[in-house]
């Protein structure tokens, strides 16, 4: 006898698309029998983690057999004392989306609402689907804006209603790249009502030069609703082993912490975290590649007649003026790895990470191969 499971599973999951990661080299490499392929989809370090973060897992190798610290103590006060914060503050996640489902499962349910943009990223939706809550989505910023597609954050207001307990905030937004200015995100998040949370997602943060970009942990103090997310995935190079944080009122963090899965956190993602906070030098020399890529990639789009989206983070939107997801299966037959933005209703777009010199070249070659430029 046949029937549907799926009809067991509550109603937010059934109706569930879940998250398109980037294609794995080892799924390329069997699939076409290409060698020596370059992935630049998944936003990743190309210098890869601090040798001080690798020294530190192998020497926390032997104590695997152990659960890891629960609170992850050691790292949570050196994050307290990096950012001025009291260490109760502190939320340890499996990488950063751990802290979003953490914000959704707390504070998101049936009959309430959460805010997002169009083109901001695609866990957002997925972690208010699941508890049964509503997306509403605000229009983003129109193609000729200085900051084409990102979040406008007076449509974004004007959604803002009596039922709405989230608003999600990404700063820099993935998949865009575009940022918001201080004075303008201070200036919507006071005008929040006080049965509305915040979170400002900082996964980018660490990357970012320009003067005027805030770092909005300064503004905790000021206000008790607000959530700051941030990542060891992005320029400390760790997406592997899966460390995140959240920082927030204490409250918050106490309600974020009641519904945390135990030992969230494993102990290799805690020591290579603390460790990697150490090597600022490895997060300069990462900072400083970024932005000569960045400058690489957007040169050779303006040298082509590509279009492409204003970016601060260590990826870069490039416009086609075409339907990108047939450029993206071409680039997989010339070894390169990027990311399509369709799902992102971006149709004409690509998303690329920002590798070495050398593998932004092999980028570009390739990509003249496909378009016949």
């Amino acid at each position: 006898m046949s029937c549907d499971l799926t009809t067991l599973a509550v109603a937010g999951v059934r109706g569930l698309r879940p998250y398109q990661p980037g294609k794995p080299i080892e799924d390329l490499e069997r699939e076409l029998g290409i060698r020596d392929p370059i992935k630049l989809a998944s936003n990743e370090n190309p210098l890869g983690p601090s040798p001080l973060a690798v020294q530190a897992m192998q020497g926390a190798l032997g104590a695997v057999s152990r659960y890891p610290d629960g609170n992850g103590r050691a790292l949570k006060r050196a994050l307290a004392q990096r950012l001025g914060v009291g260490e109760e503050c502190v939320t340890l996640g499996n990488g950063s989306n751990d802290i979003l489902e953490l914000v959704a499962r707390a504070f998101l349910g049936p009959g309430s609402e959460a805010v997002i943009s169009e083109h901001a990223f695609a866990v957002y939706p997925i972690v208010i689907q699941a508890v049964g809550a509503k997306a509403r989505v605000a229009r983003p910023n129109a193609p000729a804006h200085a900051m084409p597609y990102g979040h406008d954050l007076q449509a974004m207001s004007a959604l803002v209603n009596e039922h709405t307990r989230v608003v999600f905030v990404a700063n820099p937004n993935n998949p865009t790249g575009t940022w918001l200015e201080g004075q303008a995100l201070k200036a919507f998040l006071d005008a929040l009502p006080d049965t509305t949370l915040c979170v400002i997602d900082e996964a980018y943060l660490e990357y970012v030069l320009e003067p005027a970009y805030p770092d909005a942990v300064a503004w905790l103090g000021d206000h008790p609703r607000l959530i700051v997310t941030r990542t060891f995935s992005k320029i400390y190079g760790l997406a592997g082993v899966r460390a995140g944080y959240g920082i927030s009122h204490p409250q918050v963090a106490d309600l974020l912490n009641r519904v945390r899965q135990p030992f969230n956190c494993n102990s290799l993602a805690q020591r290579a975290a603390l460790a990697a906070l150490d090597d600022e030098g490895h997060v300069s020399r990462s900072r400083e590649l970024n932005a000569a890529g960045l400058a690489q990639l957007s040169r050779a789009c303006e040298e082509r007649g590509l279009g492409h989206i204003p970016s601060v983070a260590n990826f870069l939107c490039i416009e086609l003026a075409r339907p990108a997801p047939p450029v993206y299966e071409a680039l997989l037959r010339e070894a390169v790895i990027v990311r399509p933005m369709d799902n992102y209703a971006l149709p004409n777009h690509l998303r690329v990470t920002v590798g070495t010199p050398a593998q932004n070249t092999r980028l570009i070659q390739a990509l003249d191969r496909v378009l016949g430029t």
